[in-house]
C-alpha cells in the first residue's frame, strides 16, 4: 500500500498524476487527508474526497509514503507533527519515500536527505538540507523518489511503477498513455 498524504492547497496535477499512473499499474494507493475533513481542496479549487483520515491507518505496513507538492499544501504537510513521526518511522525502516515540487522540503527539514541526490521546484532547494540538488525532472537515490514540479508528475509515477512492478510495466504504461509520443 502506498499512502498519499493530502492537504489543502495540494497541486492537483502532481497528486492525481502520480496516483493515476500507480493505480493503472495495479498499485494500491490510499489518499489520506491530514486536514480535519475528508474533503481536501487543491491549490486550483479541485476538491477530492480522501480515502481515509490520518489517524485511521496503521502505517507500519506501508510500502511507500508519497507527498504531493503545491502551496500551501506542502507547508501543511511540513507542519503536521503526526505525519513527521510516520515519515521518520518509515525512513528508519528503510522504506521508499516520494515527494514532488515543494514537498521534498518536508524530508529536507527532517534532515533525512543528507547526501542524497534530490530535485524539487526551483526555489525550494534551500530546504533540502544536506541534499545534492540536481534540478532533474525526477530523481531516485536510495529510498527517495523526488520530482521537480507539475510536469514531472507522470514520470514520477512511472518511476514508482518501475520500482514496484518492473521497468517493462512502466514502459507499457508509457506507451498506452502515449507518453513516448511527446
Amino acid at each position: 500500500m502506498i499512502y498519499a498524504f493530502m492537504a489543502d492547497g495540494f497541486e492537483e496535477v502532481e497528486a492525481l498524476g502520480v496516483i493515476d499512473v500507480c493505480r493503472r499499474a495495479g498499485l494500491e494507493i490510499n489518499m489520506v487527508s491530514i486536514m480535519p475533513t475528508e474533503v481536501v481542496e487543491g491549490a486550483h479549487g479541485v476538491k477530492i474526497v480522501a480515502d481515509s483520515m490520518l489517524a485511521d491507518n496503521n502505517y507500519s505496513g506501508a510500502d511507500m509514503l508519497f507527498l504531493p507538492g503545491g502551496m500551501p499544501g506542502a507547508q501543511h504537510l511540513n507542519d503536521c507533527e503526526p505525519l513527521s513521526q510516520i515519515i521518520m518511522q518509515h525512513y528508519g525502516a528503510g522504506k521508499p519515500l516520494a515527494a514532488i515540487c515543494a514537498a521534498p522540503m518536508v524530508y529536507g527539514n527532517l534532515g533525512i536527505l543528507q547526501g542524497k541526490d534530490a530535485t524539487c521546484y526551483p526555489g525550494f532547494e534551500k530546504f533540502l538540507t544536506g541534499a545534492n540538488y540536481t534540478a532533474a525532472l525526477t530523481e531516485q537515490d536510495g529510498q527517495f523518489f523526488t520530482g521537480k514540479g507539475p510536469a514531472a508528475a507522470l514520470q514520477l509515477g512511472y518511476d514508482i511503477v518501475a520500482h514496484f512492478c518492473g521497468e517493462n510495466i512502466a514502459e507499457t504504461l508509457k506507451a498506452g498513455m502515449m507518453y513516448n509520443d511527446l
